[in-house]
């Protein structure tokens, strides 16, 4: 400890009287020194403060060698990883943005908040960046830096910044296509991300990810024999509910009130045909949203049609087993509710009719129905 105390202080008399030449020498003999040896926290401190007044005195240049040096130390003094990284020359804070595990997170936000779009591509190629960070990058970044991340594996999304990027993913087919390879992006927001894409763009997702296009085609188009049997168009009563209804809508009288009115008298006939007739959606699809044990499919169903939080809750309990519903469970689903958008919900809606109405006519009334919304 004294040794090295004995040595700054001498580096620190020559900063102090020396030349610029003799500076830089100085410079250089200290970082040498400190890389090559094993300090405490309280010597590396000293070093830092030695080494930061030097760098306070060099060429850019110069600045950037010692960045590049300093990146790879993980030893570097805090204080000059932080002077480095705010630095307004991109050749000089670039190195330890990318590379250094001495920078810490804090300092990357205030770099990426304060700084401009090379020091953000920069901060995008690093092994790791966290959801505070990306945050940042996916709000402030251009085309470039937005693409750099989401190719970024070792990058972690926040649920606001996923959304944020399938926003600005609309007419990018680069970044749509990066997001939708990333295998951390659930199947929500991938449905939300292929509901907007290009069809050039949905058909490369649909080769490069066929086990999430399953998992969402299974969501929404897989009817079991059970059901079939049990709710299918097959019996008499189905064949009244749908003259019924149908009537309904053709009148103009079919609308959330007479659906939520259904649900609580547990006619589940009506309800999937008058879901089918609002949502352009044939019945089978309207089925097992209801049934199904996720019930994401119809929460989004539920919120493109405009539907309130009540009626929502009433189809719920109409699909649920035995028409129960936990308190944690309703909770959760009244969360997930709440943070859904409307025209993003819509977005995913006329992605399902695209693919199951459009070569035909809807199956409860011959016809293809538009989506009614209000």
């Amino acid at each position: 400890m004294n040794g090295a105390k004995t040595l700054l202080q001498d580096l620190d008399d020559a900063i102090a009287r020396g030349t610029d030449e003799s500076r830089t020498r100085a410079l250089w003999h200290a970082t040498d020194i400190l890389i090559t040896g094993r300090y405490s926290d309280d010597e590396i401190s000293m070093f830092g403060e030695v080494i930061g007044k030097l760098a306070d005195e060099i060429e850019v240049a110069a600045r950037a060698q010692l960045s590049d040096v300093m990146s790879a130390c993980d030893h570097a003094p805090l204080n000059v990883i932080a002077k480095l990284a705010l630095d307004d020359e991109i050749a000089v804070a670039g190195p330890v943005l990318r590379d250094s595990n001495r920078i810490d997170e804090k300092m990357l936000v205030e770099s990426a908040l304060t700084k401009g779009q090379a020091h953000l591509l920069a901060i995008s190629q690093r092994q790791s960046i966290g959801e505070a960070v990306t945050d940042v990058l996916v709000k402030r970044g251009d085309q470039e830096v937005v693409t750099s991340v989401a190719k970024n594996e070792g990058a972690r999304f926040s649920g606001s910044g996923l959304l944020h990027m399938v926003r600005r993913a609309e007419g990018d087919s680069i970044l749509a296509e990066q997001l939708g390879l990333r295998k951390d992006v659930p199947r929500h927001v991938f449905q939300q991300l292929i509901s907007k894409a290009s069809e050039d763009v949905r058909r490369r997702l649909e080769s490069e990810r066929p086990e999430m296009m399953a998992q969402i085609q299974s969501s929404v188009t897989e009817v079991t024999g059970d059901l079939q049997s049990k709710f299918g168009p097959s019996s008499r009563s189905y064949f009244v509910a749908k003259r019924v209804v149908t009537t309904q809508y053709r009148q103009g009288n079919l609308n959330q009130d007479s659906i939520s009115n259904y649900a609580r008298q547990h006619r589940f006939d009506e309800v999937q045909i008058g879901l089918s007739l609002l949502s352009a959606l044939p019945v089978d699809v309207i089925e097992r949203a209801m049934m199904d044990r996720n019930r994401e499919i119809l929460l989004v169903l539920c919120k493109a049609l405009d539907f309130s939080w009540d009626t929502t809750m009433s189809l719920l309990f109409l699909g649920a087993k035995d028409h129960l519903i936990t308190a944690r469970e309703l909770h959760d689903n009244e969360r997930d509710f709440g943070k859904l958008k409307t025209e993003t919900s819509r977005s995913v809606l006329k992605f399902y009719q695209s693919r199951k109405t459009g070569a035909g006519a809807d199956s409860t009334t011959g016809r293809q129905p538009e989506l009614q919304v209000h």
